[in-house]
């Protein structure tokens, strides 16, 4: 459960003269049901949509200039010499202008959402577009309506407002939704914000599987056990992504010490790995623990990782992969297409 401290709507649009210009609401949302309901959906789907990249405020690379408009704004509200109107007016200007940057920007709705979960207050920042609708009233005539497109959550941030106060110094407070093709999609909201990229969470989980693939190799660990220690690691990362938490280097060990990996942060701290003590969790890039998976030249391939060198085999030498009993499902229509 969220509970739901203050919340606002702005609307940033382009006016028929093609200018974009701020319509301020002048009072936060009322408490509702329907509100509580908006909120718990987007905090739902913001935690579990997948790659999201993580940052902090700060300077961008190369001859930039930090941006610290929003992070001052915050600031002034956070000590209560700015209210959280007025805060989040001063956000929507800050996003009309960084807008403007751009002829392909249409603009839409900015919600801002201070909510306090599992005793982490949290700001959620939103630029959401409308998506137009019909609806039927009681008298049976037909009316058309916008509504907030929740399925299409691309221009969204979330700040981890206890972490920045408490650890002003991490570069990863912020999280963001990146754009299909990477950050550039969403380059402009996160200038606005002042936001740049801390964390690289694929890199992080991308050396925690080669840390590990490394470690359990220098083991006494049958293959069995080699593969139990995979299944534990990736069990403990897949719950903390759903919970909404990271991943922490020194509770790894613990989900696996029955197989006797103890050492396992030892070892990676003397390695070459530079991981953090705690990093977001990537499902995709953690998967590789369990399944091995590729696709590439009208081929698609995917197993779990435990029948390597059983049901599948490879031989490196000639480029081959041999499978030993079909899946019925792909067996079926092998055999239909033959008797064709």
């Amino acid at each position: 459960m969220i509970k739901i401290e203050q919340a606002i709507l702005h609307a940033v649009q382009r006016e028929p003269d093609g200018q974009l210009r701020c319509r301020l609401r002048p009072q936060p949302l009322n408490h509702s049901e329907a509100l509580d309901e908006l909120l718990a959906e987007l905090h739902r789907l913001y935690t579990a949509k997948a790659g999201k990249g993580f940052g902090h405020f700060g300077v961008p690379e190369g001859d930039g200039e930090a941006n610290e408009a929003f992070k001052d704004a915050l600031t002034q509200w956070r000590t209560g010499n700015l209210g959280f109107v007025e805060y989040s007016g001063q956000a929507s200007q800050l996003l009309e202008k960084e807008l403007a940057k751009y002829d392909f920007a249409q603009g839409g709705y900015l919600l801002m959402a201070a909510y306090n979960h599992v005793a982490c207050d949290y700001l959620f920042v939103a630029l959401m577009s409308p998506k137009p609708s019909v609806s039927v009233s009681q008298e049976m005539e037909v009316h058309g309506s916008e509504h907030l497109d929740l399925s299409n959550l691309q221009l969204a941030a979330r700040i981890d407002l206890t972490e920045w106060q408490a650890d002003p110094g991490s570069k990863k407070y912020i999280s963001f939704v990146k754009g299909r093709a990477g950050r550039k999609v969403a380059d402009f909201f996160l200038d606005f914000m002042g936001c740049v990229e801390g964390v690289n969470t694929k890199t992080q989980n991308k050396q925690l599987v080669q840390a590990l693939e490394d470690y359990v190799a220098t083991t006494d660990l049958d293959k069995d056990e080699q593969q139990q220690c995979r299944d534990a690691v990736f069990d403990y990362c897949k719950t903390q992504i759903t919970a909404g938490g990271e991943v922490q280097l020194k509770d790894i060990a613990d989900e696996f010490a029955d197989h006797g990996a103890e050492e396992f942060y030892q070892f990676t701290s003397a390695g070459d790995y530079e991981l953090e003590e705690a990093f977001p969790g990537d499902q995709s890039t953690l998967r590789q623990l369990k399944k091995f998976s590729g696709t590439g030249g009208g081929v698609s391939v995917s197993f779990d990782a435990h029948h390597l060198g059983e049901r599948v085999v490879w031989d490196q030498v000639n480029d081959t992969l041999t499978i030993k009993g079909v899946p019925p499902n792909l067996l079926d229509q092998l055999q239909r297409r033959l008797k064709a």
